[in-house]
């Protein structure tokens, strides 16, 4: 069953739990990334865990195909050579679970490896965050942060996610803006389950966070613009 949805559809307001790391299996996580893509020297990761709570926080709001409220966390692998113009790396997806069921039809549309249906939760006591990630009710990723929200700095951008469809190479552009939080350290990124894929991309010990950012109100659109890699877009 297909998607009656065109791209691009706006999602605004979610809390986001963004993080780049270096992984335990740099050669394992060098292995997910297919002949034609580079992974990045360092062979970083990364993960978005995040949630929308209305379901008028997103431009599909209405019919079978509203995405409705939903949790989403994806992950990956940083690619070499594909930066857009402000530096950040292109980005190539290995794991995705959504909660929602029509966005899962939609994303697997565009070239997203969408698997199990999945629930992300992002519970905020104080100045103490965790987010935790469950599949078929077993949680695999628990991330646990400090943060103080403060005055949040506006960021704004563009995400670049590699996808391929039909045998090519599709490049997606994510435009965003976002608040993110004046102070924020992570504390543990545990990954829990041995027997899940997602277990190949967990990190190094000690743990190395090379980026990260909490986000009580971030807005993207998804995807945004789309060509093959190499055209005009995509180069």
């Amino acid at each position: 069953m297909g998607t009656s949805l065109h791209p691009p559809q706006l999602v605004t307001g979610s809390r986001t739990l963004y993080l780049v790391w270096v992984p335990e299996d740099p050669d394992g996580v060098a292995e997910l990334v297919p002949a034609g893509l580079t992974p990045a020297d360092d062979r970083s990761c990364y993960i978005n865990q995040y949630v929308v709570e209305g379901d008028a926080q997103t431009s599909a709001s209405d019919g079978d195909d509203a995405f409705g409220s939903y949790s989403l966390t994806y992950l990956g692998v940083n690619l070499s050579g594909l930066d857009t113009e402000a530096g950040v790396p292109g980005r190539w997806w290995t794991d995705y679970h959504n909660s929602s069921e029509p966005m899962i039809r939609y994303a697997r549309e565009h070239g997203v490896p969408a698997g199990a249906r999945g629930e992300t939760t992002l519970d905020l006591d104080g100045d103490r965050l965790v987010a935790t990630t469950s599949v078929e009710g077993r949680p695999i990723i628990r991330t646990t942060a400090r943060l103080a929200i403060g005055t949040p700095q506006r960021v704004t951008g563009q995400l670049r996610y590699i996808t391929s469809r039909g045998g090519e190479f599709v490049s997606g552009r994510y435009a965003y803006v976002a608040d993110i939080a004046e102070e924020f350290a992570v504390e543990s990124f545990e990954f829990l389950d041995k027997e899940h894929p997602t277990y190949r991309l967990r990190p190094a010990q000690p743990l190395q966070v090379t980026f990260g950012f909490y986000s009580p109100a971030m807005s993207f659109v998804y995807p945004g613009g789309e060509g093959p890699l190499g055209s005009e877009h995509g180069s």
